[in-house]
C-alpha cells in the first residue's frame, strides 16, 4: 500500500511516500539525484517485496516545496531532521547521486538511527577537486551557463515527456518501466493552465548543480561506522569540458575513506544505476539483512 505525506522541515514542505508498515526488519530510506524525484524509485521498490520503504521528495523537487536555499548542505540537513521528525530508526538509507551525499551528512548528524548505507555513484568527488574550482568550471558551456538550464520544461502530459526522452541520450539506457515512472510523476500542472511542467524547474537544477562542488564531507567520513557499500559505475575523465552525465562523479577510493566501506565498480553501468538495474540496486540493499 502507498501513501503520499507531507511535513514541514525547515520551513519549507517536505513530501513523502511509504510503502508498507514498519515490522522489526530495517526500515528502507530511499533519495533521489538531483533534478528527480522520490517515485524514481518505483521499480526499485518493486524487487523489495513487503518490506517497510520510504523515499523523499528532496526541496525543489517533486511535490515538496521551492523555498530556498537550495543547497546541498540544506538537503543534506532536511534529511537529518526528517528522520528525527518521524522518529526513524535502524534505517537502511540509499542514496543516488545528490541523495548519497545527502545521506552521508545526515547520518552524520544522527548517527544512530541508520543502521547501512548504500550510496549509489554519489557525487561525492576526489578530494583535489574541492581545493579550487576545476569541476565547477567543468560544468559550464561556452557561455558560463549550466546545460541543464536551458532544458525543455514544458510539456502536453506525462505521455508527451515520455516520447520527448524515449531513447534519447543517457535516458535510451533506462528501463522503459523508470522512464515512465520519471515523467508520471515528475510534472505539475503550469502555473498559467498550459499544460504541465517540470516539478524540479531546469533554473533550480542548474543552481543546484553549481553548488555541487562546494561541500567538502571528507573530515567526517571516518566518524560513519556503519557499513557502507559503495555502488559506481566508470568516471568522467578529469580533462573534459563538457558535462557527460552518463560518467561517474565518484571518487574511485571514496569506499575506503569509511571504516566499513566496501567498494563495487559496476563497468557495464552508468551514472544512472537505479534507471538501469533496479533490481541490482534491490538486492544490495536486501543483502545481508
Amino acid at each position: 500500500m502507498l501513501e503520499e505525506n507531507y511535513i514541514d522541515i525547515n520551513g519549507n514542505r517536505m513530501c513523502w511516500f511509504e510503502w508498507g508498515i514498519p515490522d522489526g526488519r530495517p526500515t528502507i530510506l530511499l533519495c533521489h539525484a538531483t533534478g528527480f524525484h522520490a517515485r524514481c524509485w518505483d521499480q526499485t521498490i518493486h524487487f523489495l517485496g513487503d518490506r517497510h520503504v520510504i523515499a523523499v521528495d528532496f526541496r525543489g523537487h517533486g511535490r515538496s516545496g521551492n523555498e530556498e536555499p537550495l543547497t546541498w548542505a540544506s538537503f543534506g540537513d532536511d534529511l537529518a531532521r526528517f528522520v528525527a521528525a518521524l522518529d526513524l530508526a535502524n534505517l537502511t538509507a540509499a542514496g543516488h547521486s545528490m541523495g548519497g551525499h545527502s545521506v552521508v551528512q545526515a547520518v552524520c548528524a544522527e548517527p544512530q538511527r541508520f543502521s547501512r548505507l548504500l550510496l549509489v555513484d554519489p557525487v561525492i568527488l576526489d578530494p583535489a577537486a574541492y581545493s579550487g574550482e576545476r569541476f565547477h568550471s567543468a560544468l559550464l558551456n561556452d557561455v558560463g551557463e549550466h546545460p541543464v538550464a536551458r532544458r525543455k520544461n514544458r510539456f502536453a502530459d506525462p505521455a508527451a515527456m515520455f516520447a520527448n526522452f524515449d531513447g534519447r541520450g543517457a535516458y535510451g539506457l533506462w528501463q522503459t518501466s523508470v522512464l515512465r515512472d520519471y515523467c508520471e510523476h515528475g510534472l505539475l500542472p503550469a502555473p498559467d493552465g498550459d499544460g504541465m511542467v517540470l516539478a524540479c524547474p531546469p533554473a533550480v537544477e542548474a543552481l543546484i548543480y553549481m553548488g555541487s562542488s562546494g561541500l567538502d564531507l571528507y573530515d567526517r567520513l571516518a566518524s560513519i561506522m556503519q557499513p557502507v557499500v559503495v555502488l559506481r559505475a566508470p568516471g568522467r575523465d578529469p580533462a573534459e569540458t563538457v558535462m557527460d552525465f552518463s560518467k561517474s562523479p565518484t571518487f574511485a577510493g571514496l569506499a575506503d575513506r569509511f571504516p566499513a566501506g566496501k567498494d563495487v565498480y559496476l563497468p557495464d553501468l552508468t551514472h544512472f544505476i537505479p534507471m538501469q538495474r533496479p533490481d541490482l540496486v534491490a538486492r544490495y540493499l536486501l543483502e545481508d539483512l
